[in-house]
């Protein structure tokens, strides 16, 4: 080596000695995820900044997606190599990811943070199958009955806990202009929702058999497809174009009595009136009025970065966002919305002081309650089937409800054929 050569080298190891760590090599991690409203972005931008800015190592930066393209782009995105490293999921997501060899069992890290948080089980179960976790729950949502406590007062109408009071109520409440019920019918996810929380509150919330073999085609399933289509007619005519921001405005103006809707608490104190005692928020009716069940999302986060040292950076972020101090201001991007999945995290000073929640604290209490007995369609009495990855993507139920409501198909033909679609789709 030439002294001109050696002296240089010195030098520069010397000038790299002497460089601020920020300016040291960094892992970059990118993060998808589908809460697109603006609030909810700038929450999340504000932890990312506290994280980076405290791992100088590490830098997570954002980039929000929407629910209508993540199901094809996120697979494109990773076969081209230009994937993120950490994706939010929905349990009927992850299967789709985990079928094209983008997923590594995170069972170890997931044992982790349960024995450090204590995670709820229902939550780690929608996302272990096929001898692996898929993913790392975050937050829980589920389905309410949203109604206006002045409204069915002046009526003189109870809450109603069976279809039939349900029915009454909506039949009631549909005069001068105003609609006693707000469903939607449009071949999206909101449809979905609202049909399988019908369905799960009149004994059809079993898509499959024990088997694996779908049993769809039932006559619960066409009971709560006819009564559902029945209410339709206590609804907006706009109805079959709905998704959840129309349901949320026609309740804020008083033009719906009563929507099934996730509590998005910010919506209705900023495009209503802001009165907390006039927002009630129940369990939803069931045909008999016995247990209440509901659709209930225990979302999560993947892993995709096949690089080791991506991999563990990615497990810090989600370390630091499960401490009860920043875990609450997470979930409270939408305050309402996004329930604890931790035991530390339910009792977290930073969930329970935000100015939202302490408002309508007795409504949050009922949505906790209410999740107890929530649950998704294909991940049900303690079973996963991934194959409904692929009817999930479709909007199958909201199919079958547009072939009813939109078609005139008569519900048990309609049921049949769905039964038909989903069988298409995963054979």
């Amino acid at each position: 080596m030439t002294h001109f050569r050696r002296t240089h080298l010195l030098a520069g190891a010397a000038l790299t000695a002497l460089m601020p760590l920020s300016a040291a090599a960094q892992t970059e991690l990118t993060l998808w995820h589908m809460e697109q409203p603006p609030h909810r972005v700038e929450r999340v931008q504000m932890l990312l900044d506290e994280f980076n800015e405290s791992h100088p190592e590490i830098t997570v930066k954002q980039e929000p997606q929407n629910w209508g393209e993540v199901y094809a782009k996120a697979p494109a995105a990773l076969a081209a190599g230009a994937g993120p490293d950490m994706l939010f999921a929905i349990p009927d997501f992850t299967p789709i990811l985990k079928g094209v060899g983008a997923l590594t069992s995170v069972a170890d890290f997931v044992e982790e943070l349960d024995g450090e948080h204590d995670f709820i089980d229902s939550a780690v179960e929608a996302y272990s199958y096929d001898d692996g976790v898929w993913a790392v729950p975050l937050y829980n949502m589920s389905m309410n009955l949203w109604y206006r406590p002045s409204v069915l007062e002046a009526a003189g109408i109870e809450v109603p806990t069976t279809w039939e009071e349900w029915k009454a109520a909506a039949e009631t409440l549909t005069a001068d202009g105003a609609y006693g019920m707000g469903l939607p019918a449009n071949q999206q996810l909101y449809t979905d929702q609202t049909v399988f929380s019908v369905m799960a509150n009149g004994g059809a919330s079993e898509i499959y058999n024990e088997d694996g073999t779908l049993r769809f085609d039932n006559p619960e399933t066409v009971e709560a497809y006819t009564f559902y289509n029945d209410m339709l007619q206590y609804s907006p005519p706009d109805a079959p174009s709905w998704t959840w921001g129309e349901a949320e405005a026609c309740f804020a103006s008083q033009s719906c009595g009563m929507i099934m809707q996730f509590s998005v608490i910010s919506t209705y104190d900023t495009q209503a009136e802001g009165d907390a005692a006039d927002l009630g928020v129940a369990a939803i009716p069931s045909k008999d009025g016995g247990d209440h069940n509901t659709i209930a999302y225990a979302n999560a986060v993947m892993l995709l970065s096949q690089d080791e040292e991506k991999m563990e950076a990615s497990k810090t972020f989600i370390r630091w966002l499960l401490e009860p101090e920043n875990y609450g201001r997470f979930l409270n991007m939408e305050p309402g919305l996004f329930m604890p999945v931790t035991a530390d995290g339910a009792e977290a000073e930073s969930f329970w002081s935000d100015p939202m929640v302490e408002k309508y604290k007795p409504q949050i209490e009922t949505v906790i309650e209410n999740s107890q007995n929530g649950m998704l369609f294909g991940f049900t009495s303690g079973r996963v089937f991934p194959a409904i990855a692929a009817i999930s993507a479709q909007n199958v139920l909201a199919e079958t409800l547009q072939s009813i409501a939109v078609k005139g198909m008569d519900p048990a033909e309609a049921v049949t054929a769905g039964q038909a679609r989903m069988t298409d789709l995963t054979e």
